[in-house]
């Protein structure tokens, strides 16, 4: 049975004096001589190292001054060994139960290292293995790893205090907005889009690590989510929102994050692409004030231009005009103001620069209430010539667990049947947002690494205690992101005050949002989306490699006239297939080679692993290259140097592949393989198997065959 072991090894200083190193290993599985690691000490000066102190400062492997020694229990009852040249070594016997202060190694075996002499254990080794790795796991750094807080708050200083202040007030001025219009979006009342922008902030600056992340309601996940309510009713968003939070805490606690590697550049562009038409398409009704219903990008069109001629003049109007004022407060901040060194610009040019980059990142907010209070102002005179956002539900919402039961329409909808109407949109939405909060991390990550677990771990968080105060799915906004960015945000401490913006909106002007026309808010959607819509990236596509078209446009069609899940599905389904493709045909090269001492033979070449789908393509490779050009008698040598993996179907073609070889008494070769694949090929034990590792290995085989070749023709001459 093998047992977790320490030694300790006194050791002379010239300056420090001698120090006892603790060295950790699984016995059969490490090295002590390379398993040590010499840290600060841990326990206090002038302590007795007693059984329980010596088992934590040999899980942590520590440095233990001289100062420290073992108490007389543990050197009485067989813990200190017979000293070794040079040093005292001291093993820790396995403990029958919990560790006790100069405790003993049990009724027999009298305290010895492993095996059974330890009396034996309650618990079985893969559990003690298992305990023992748990306890590793839960270290200090992991907790301040997966709560960045921890790292960041205890150096917080007032300067980023005032960063994170000012852009979480921007922010937050952004957000009422869009949070107002994405719940248009999803099909649900206006107040539920502030309900899913305030709890995810407060979140976020507990678990993310992308100070620039803007955790709240989306224009993607807004779609995604009006396209699977079914017009059901925003219990169904809430349950989503919950669903949605537990696949991504899935996701992180397994680490599956590599899944979002099988959406592709392409596929994303069609998808992004269009999404953005069809949030664009669903605006469209309210810019014409018109009263029509859609549950497809070509039915919202179709109801359009039959319902063309009851379009409301000053609905459009307006809708036009915000949009326009929208485009262009985007490039104010780009207006040049004095000198381009901001150094020589006066003061009064400064504080220009300030105004028009404020104006800039606020023109939502600025546009809307703008509307709002003209839009009253006729309604004092009792005129409404525009569709007004009506009533908003006011105050806070309850915090309560999500819906797992509903009633609609006098039908009863249980947790089952609740998720079965959402489908295929609880692994969709969840995937599209880890996706959508990555790139956004991507963006503005400085060149540092990003954490993907942690961020599908934050992510996941966020849905499922927003769904506790009502909220539809989340994610990361990329133009949300560029304000937080712009506005020099320190820390995600930012959302903080961006929630608390959102509340106090939710609790004081949530009457006022009555008179904020329809059409401002749609003209602010597509206002955003429109530059979703990446049709710059087609051209680089074309010059680069062509075929990466093919799953960009079948993504966007699929997306655009079908479902956007199914899109993305067929999307990945192309790219998979491209994949096993270029899997399935390798390249394989063959060239005529001779040796030194005169030896020829055809090398063979593969280009990359061998895998179930490429192993019969590169056995008939290299059968017929070794028939034809080898004219079956020419010895074949496989250059095996980029086979970097092999499965058990490429060891059973290998084998088939020898047989061959071994019926028409041609010889095969195998050079440079790697150790793992050689046994990877022995596992199915091929006959005449014959490997080398070097060019003298391989020179020397040759010969032998080329010698033993010989023998046997001047042996069947005399014959």
């Amino acid at each position: 049975m093998r047992s977790l072991m320490s030694k300790y090894k006194m050791r002379q200083h010239s300056q420090h004096g001698s120090e006892v190193t603790l060295t950790s290993f699984m016995a059969g599985e490490g090295d002590p001589a390379t398993a040590s690691c010499e840290l600060p000490a841990v326990v206090n000066p002038v302590t007795t190292l007693d059984a329980e102190a010596l088992s934590e400062l040999a899980a942590r492997d520590a440095t233990v001054p001289n100062n420290h020694y073992l108490s007389p229990a543990l050197a009485s009852n067989g813990w200190l060994t017979a000293a070794p040249p040079g040093g005292v070594a001291v093993t820790l016997p396995e403990p029958t139960s919990a560790p006790s202060i100069g405790g003993g190694s049990g009724e027999k075996g009298g305290g010895g290292s492993g095996g059974k002499s330890g009396g034996g254990s309650m618990y079985p080794p893969a559990l003690r293995r298992a305990a023992e790795r748990a306890r590793r796991g839960c270290t200090r750094k992991l907790l301040f790893k997966r709560v960045p807080i921890l790292t960041w708050a205890p150096l917080y200083r007032p300067g980023a205090a005032v960063s994170d202040l000012v852009a979480g007030f921007t922010v937050g001025l952004t957000v009422i907005p869009q949070a107002i219009a994405y719940a248009n979006v999803a099909g649900l009342p206006p107040e539920y889009g502030l309900y899913s922008s305030f709890m995810a902030c407060f979140v976020y600056a507990l678990l993310g690590s992308c100070k620039d992340s803007a955790v709240g309601p989306t224009a993607i996940a807004a779609i995604l989510t009006r396209e699977n309510l079914h017009g059901l009713g925003p219990e169904f968003a809430v349950l989503l929102c919950f669903l949605s939070g537990c696949v991504e805490l899935l996701m992180g606690v397994l680490q599956l994050g590599f899944l979002i590697d099988f959406i592709s550049g392409p596929v994303s562009v069609g998808f992004t692409s269009a999404a953005a038409i069809i949030i664009a398409t669903t605006q469209v009704k309210d810019v014409l004030g018109l009263s029509i219903t859609g549950s497809n990008f070509l039915e919202v069109w179709e109801r359009v231009f039959e319902h063309i001629g009851q379009t409301r003049l000053w609905d459009s109007v307006l809708g036009f005009s915000c949009m326009a004022v929208l485009l262009l407060l985007r490039k104010a901040k780009d207006i040049p103001v004095g000198p381009a060194d901001s150094e020589k610009k006066t003061g009064v040019q400064k504080a220009l620069v300030q105004f028009l980059w404020f104006i800039s990142t606020a023109r939502n907010i600025i546009v809307v209430v703008v509307c709002a209070v003209v839009a009253f102002l006729f309604k004092q005179h009792d005129s409404e010539p525009f569709k007004l956002t009506g009533y908003v539900k006011e105050g806070l919402p309850i915090f309560q667990p999500p819906p797992f039961s509903t009633t609609v329409n006098n039908r009863t909808y249980n947790f089952i049947d609740m998720a079965t109407q959402l489908g295929s949109a609880t692994f969709v939405v969840p995937l599209l947002a880890i996706l959508e909060n990555i790139a956004l991390a991507k963006v503005f990550s400085e060149g540092k690494a990003i954490d993907a677990t942690q961020e599908m771990l934050a992510i996941g968080a966020c849905n499922i205690l927003s769904s506790f105060v009502s909220s539809m799915p989340v994610s990361g906004a990329l133009s949300r992101g560029a304000v937080n960015h712009a506005s020099g945000v320190a820390t995600p401490g930012s959302g903080v005050y961006t929630g608390i913006i959102v509340l106090l909106s939710l609790h004081f002007f949530t009457p006022y949002f009555y008179f904020i026309p329809k059409a401002s808010l749609a003209a602010v959607i597509i206002a955003a989306v429109v530059f979703m819509v990446e049709f710059h990236v087609v051209k680089p596509m074309w010059r680069t490699k062509k075929i990466d078209l093919i799953p960009a446009f079948a993504t966007f069609l699929s997306c655009l006239f079908i479902r956007l899940e199914l899109g993305i599905v067929i999307g990945i389904g192309i790219n998979v297939v491209f994949l096993l493709y270029a899997s399935a045909r390798p390249s394989v090269k063959v060239e005529k080679v001779m040796t030194t001492t005169g030896c020829e033979y055809l090398l063979i070449t593969p280009d990359r692993s061998l895998v179930f789908p490429s192993v019969e393509y590169v056995r008939n490779q290299v059968s017929k290259a070794g028939v034809k050009q080898g004219s079956s008698s020419i010895p074949v040598v496989i250059d095996s140097r980029h086979i970097q993996g092999a499965d058990f179907t490429a060891a059973k073609g290998v084998k088939s592949l020898i047989e061959d070889f071994v019926t028409r008494n041609q010889p095969i070769l195998f050079y440079n393989l790697k150790p793992s694949i050689v046994e990877i090929f022995k596992g199915v034990q091929p006959k005449e198997f014959k490997y080398c590792h070097n060019e003298t290995e391989l020179s020397d085989l040759l010969k032998d065959y080329a010698n033993k070749n010989t023998r046997l023709r001047e042996t069947n001459g005399r014959h």
